[in-house]
């Protein structure tokens, strides 16, 4: 018990903001952290639910409860994941070769088409949470969870692009045959679980799952494997493709 209460403590020591007590990492608490990881996702979602909710007991605008939709993935995860999606994107823009681009990852300074990016990407998730017809409670629960299992699998399976960073400390600390097995089963799980809710849950899981094989290419062909940085990216890209997945199809039964 000492251990997975541990377990879960690392995973959210290093993925999100939460206040978790201190204590010594070693290769018992950090052998399933990435399978944890999910675990974050339960609570954004479930946040997110009852911000929702207190939003239409209290009477505050569509914009208001956008904002805070928009914001509260944000304040719980301490901005890890936002900070690789910009990084990724500098990185992009050089046009570089994969080694001069796995350089400006490891720059900590954020760069003009980091910003251009951040902006554009908070502008796109507050208009959708904004104009987002009905909260369809659980897919979208479901969405912050599988984003996680996935980018949870992908450090446990795709090849590592330097012997170093976030991305390695975690994979080179697991058990990667098991927390692979399990990643893998609980995200088929969690794309049947969306697919019972229809074309509702059928698009988020086709987009997610989409994203998924892109990261895959994108990181192997442009940064020659995998790191912490684009780990942030595709969690970022695939909970935003989800979520426009979503705001579509509500949208189109709106006006069928």
């Amino acid at each position: 018990m000492k251990t997975l209460f541990q377990t879960v403590a690392v995973a959210f020591s290093m993925f999100s903001a939460v206040p978790m007590p201190q204590f010594p990492w070693d290769a018992k608490n950090m052998r399933y952290a990435l399978c944890a990881f999910p675990l974050i996702g339960v609570l954004i979602g479930g946040l997110g639910w009852l911000w929702w909710l207190a939003c239409g007991w209290l009477g505050f605008p569509a914009l208001v409860r956008g904002a805070g939709l928009c914001l509260l993935p944000l304040w719980v995860t301490g901005g890890i994941h936002l900070d690789g999606y910009c990084d990724t994107h500098d990185a992009l823009a050089s046009h570089a070769g994969p080694e001069k681009r796995q350089e400006i990852l490891k720059d900590p300074h954020i760069g003009a088409f980091g910003v251009m990016r951040l902006c554009g990407y908070l502008l796109v998730s507050f208009v959708l949470w904004a104009t987002l017809p009905d909260y369809a409670g659980v897919p979208i629960w479901l969405s912050f969870v599988l984003s996680r299992c996935l980018s949870g699998l992908a450090v446990a399976t795709f090849p590592l692009a330097r012997g170093s960073g976030l991305a390695y400390t975690f994979a080179a600390a697991a058990d990667k045959k098991r927390v692979a097995r399990r990643l893998c089963v609980a995200s088929l799980l969690l794309v049947l679980a969306l697919c019972w809710f229809r074309l509702r849950g059928m698009g988020m899981a086709l987009v997610a799952l989409g994203i998924f094989v892109h990261y895959r290419r994108k990181s192997e062909r442009e940064f020659g494997g995998l790191s912490g940085d684009l780990a942030g990216w595709f969690l970022q890209r695939a909970e935003l493709g989800m979520l426009a997945a979503l705001w579509l199809v509500e949208w189109l039964e709106g006006i069928v």
